[in-house]
């Protein structure tokens, strides 16, 4: 056993996010680990583009309020204690709701180091969108 010291926050690449997000890795997957975790939070408005993960991706909210939204429409609303798994190669996005932070712990396996497919931001009419279709 080893305590783990805390890597700093950093400000998340604008070509994967709208809006200012905040990373702070907890866990990168070293062998025989395939582990990634963040702790990872987002300023009223800000998301993630469209992603998918190789093995799946599980995000638990730890404050706030957030959506995430699959490509056929359903978006599920995120307040703390609230658990979502994306299954793998599922396209998605998460981020936080207009009026509010969010902050989530973000989970999932690499697979030889790859573990997320980036795609194009989500648009601000899907996201406007997904507000009125949110699982409540």
């Amino acid at each position: 056993m080893k305590l783990v010291d805390l890597a700093p926050a950093a400000k998340a690449p604008a070509e994967r996010f709208t809006g200012d997000v905040y990373l702070t890795p907890l866990h990168a997957g070293g062998a025989p680990s395939r582990l990634v975790a963040a702790l990872v939070h987002f300023t009223p408005g800000a998301r993630t583009n469209w992603h998918s993960h190789v093995l799946g991706q599980t995000l638990w909210c730890t404050e706030g309020t957030g959506l995430v939204g699959t490509r056929d429409g359903t978006v599920i609303l995120m307040r703390p204690g609230v658990t979502v798994h994306t299954p793998p190669g599922e396209e998605h996005w998460h981020g936080a709701v207009p009026e509010s932070l969010m902050c989530h712990l973000a989970m999932g396996e690499h697979d030889n180091g790859q573990s997320a497919t980036w795609l194009e931001p989500v648009t601000d009419l899907d996201y406007a969108t997904a507000h009125t279709q949110a699982i409540r």
